[in-house]
């Protein structure tokens, strides 16, 4: 997985610190940052960008939470449109280190919009959380295990 420092929406992965996430997440809140597409005009131009949501800080409380790709025309992302989602996620699943992708539409420079950040729509009560989002090049689960394969 590919990542750059300039496109981190939420919370920080700076080399030499400890990687922090936006939160605690308890609300309906978007992104501290966002991607102006009038600087990065061809985002996504044939190849596939995905957006990388990780649990920095594990959830608990009550309820979801759903991670959100959004656009909007202003830099606060005040009135943003949902461009793709995970759906809610119980809140006790959201353990640190939990990661989740979501592919970022090739035609996102065509909607007409300049901003491109995240959301996170909660849904009841979750009291603690923090994610860190960012937009990425190619997947990597570096989770991968193979069998043994000392039989003679």
């Amino acid at each position: 997985m590919i990542t750059d420092a300039l496109l981190t929406v939420s919370g920080a992965n700076t080399p030499g610190s400890a990687i922090t996430g936006q939160g605690p997440i308890t609300a309906q809140v978007v992104s501290t940052d966002k991607i102006d597409l009038l600087q990065a005009r061809d985002i996504g131009e044939g190849e596939n960008l995905y957006m990388a949501f990780t649990v920095v800080i594990g959830f608990a409380g009550t309820g979801s939470v759903a991670m959100e790709i959004v656009t909007d025309d202003n830099a606060a992302l005040s009135s943003p449109t949902v461009i793709a989602s995970t759906g809610a996620i119980a809140v006790g699943t959201l353990t640190a280190g939990k990661q989740y992708f979501l592919q970022i539409p090739p035609q996102v420079a065509s909607l007409g919009e300049r901003y491109l950040g995240a959301q996170y729509t909660t849904a009841s009560s979750p009291t603690t959380g923090t994610i860190l989002a960012q937009v990425v090049h190619g997947l990597q689960d570096g989770k991968k295990f193979y069998p043994r394969n000392d039989n003679p």
